[in-house]
């Protein structure tokens, strides 16, 4: 019998014990071990709750009890997660979590005292819900020399980004629907300006690298100024538009960024609406590969915190191995980027944008108070001076090639 214990009875966490008990007798098969959850750890009591018996509010009793082998940490933040992480793996206490904060902020060190106490720290539900992402990097990718990574990696901008695109609305009118169905916080930030998105494309880059790509290096934009009017000239151009993480291991160096792009329609991740995130892979040898699915929910990221406890179960005393060591990358400065950019402009700065930019092609959806275009490739630099010569623009969007 193995002990399991579960830091935070949230969202995930409540999740976590829920799999656990609903499918224990397919878990248990799978892990050759029966495992059972003894603790519960939460500030909160649960009275009337099922599970409200394995409630504790001392961490000290997990840490001390040597028949816990492995602890789910749903807590969320890094603090006092990371504390609680680093004890137990300097104990040769596995660890499975869901918190990208704290994977994208000291995965590598985690990682690493795991593997000198022969335990380990997964991390699967950290990026992408429920879809099976970090084991193909860490396992079945391994002949792979993977290149690029493109993702929607946030369910709910890509539901707001999918409602305006069908029914025409606008950001403010979206979100507030999505904050009212349990969508979006109460404080969207995170989500909407591209930070959440920001950290897993880190988590996914560092193990794409096998170093480690701090999510503050990364140049990240977000949804906010995406309007109704933008999605009127994508469906001219047929296109969508999606808040996009990518990473690129290019001659040039190694770029990483989140922001909207233009993507066209036979693009694979086009047809990723709603709160479905999906991870679009470039391998050297293999070409292109793509995994999607729910990106977030009680019970998807549930089940992928357990897909980590039945691996930790199966290597007791044995480190999983994970590809991504200390050493810092560098990551190269996004202006060096050469694309295509679609631009809105007011209407009386059309001869100047024509001057600036030379070969453009126009794109009319009759806004009569603005002039838009598509420009041909260049450097994020080169576009920068061109638009702050004809003295800025109502909006541009990026094009994904």
């Amino acid at each position: 019998m193995i002990q399991i214990a579960v830091l935070g009875y949230g969202t995930v966490g409540s999740g976590v014990v829920e799999v656990i008990e609903t499918n224990k007798t397919d878990i248990n098969k799978k892990a050759a071990e029966d495992l059972a959850v003894k603790y519960i750890l939460d500030l909160r009591d649960f009275p009337g709750d099922p599970y409200e018996s394995k409630v504790v509010h001392d961490y000290n009793m997990i840490l001390n009890d040597p028949e816990v082998k492995i602890i789910c940490e749903t807590m969320g933040g890094t603090k006092p997660a990371y504390d609680f992480t680093k004890q137990a793996l300097l104990l040769g206490k596995s660890v499975c979590t869901s918190n990208k904060e704290l994977v994208a902020a000291h995965g590598p060190e985690l990682i690493k005292i795991a593997k000198e106490n022969h335990c380990n720290y997964l991390f699967e539900a950290s990026v992408g819900g429920g879809i099976p992402i970090i084991r193909p990097l860490n396992y079945s990718l391994t002949a792979e020399h993977i290149d690029s990574i493109t993702g929607i990696l946030n369910g709910t901008t890509n539901y707001i980004l999918t409602k305006m695109d069908r029914e025409g609305a606008d950001f403010e009118d979206v979100l507030k629907e999505a904050q009212d169905k349990g969508y979006a916080e109460r404080n969207p930030e995170a989500d909407v300006e591209g930070y959440d998105a920001c950290r897993k494309i880190a988590i996914l880059s560092s193990l794409m690298t096998g170093k480690n790509v701090s999510y503050e290096d990364i140049y990240t934009e977000g949804i906010t100024k995406i309007s109704s009017a933008d999605f009127k000239y994508a469906k001219q151009m047929n296109k969508s538009i999606k808040l996009l993480a990518l990473s690129r291991d290019t001659e040039n160096g190694f770029y990483a960024m989140v922001a909207p792009f233009l993507i066209s329609r036979d693009h694979p991740l086009f047809s990723v609406s709603d709160v479905f995130n999906a991870v679009y892979v470039h391998g050297n040898m293999l070409g292109d590969s793509m995994y999607y699915g729910r990106g977030a929910g009680k019970l998807p990221t549930a089940s992928a915190v357990v897909s980590d406890v039945v691996d930790c179960a199966r290597h007791q005393g044995k480190t999983i191995m994970c590809f991504w060591d200390e050493e810092k990358v560098e990551v190269a400065d996004v202006t060096g980027a050469r694309r295509k950019f679609f631009v809105r402009i007011p209407a009386e700065k059309r001869e100047a944008a024509m001057a600036a930019f030379g070969a453009l092609a126009e794109v009319n959806v009759g806004l009569a108070k603005e002039f838009a275009f598509m420009t041909q490739e260049m450097t994020e630099r080169d576009f920068d001076e061109k638009i702050e010569k004809i003295g800025g623009c109502i909006n541009r969007i990026r094009i994904m090639a």
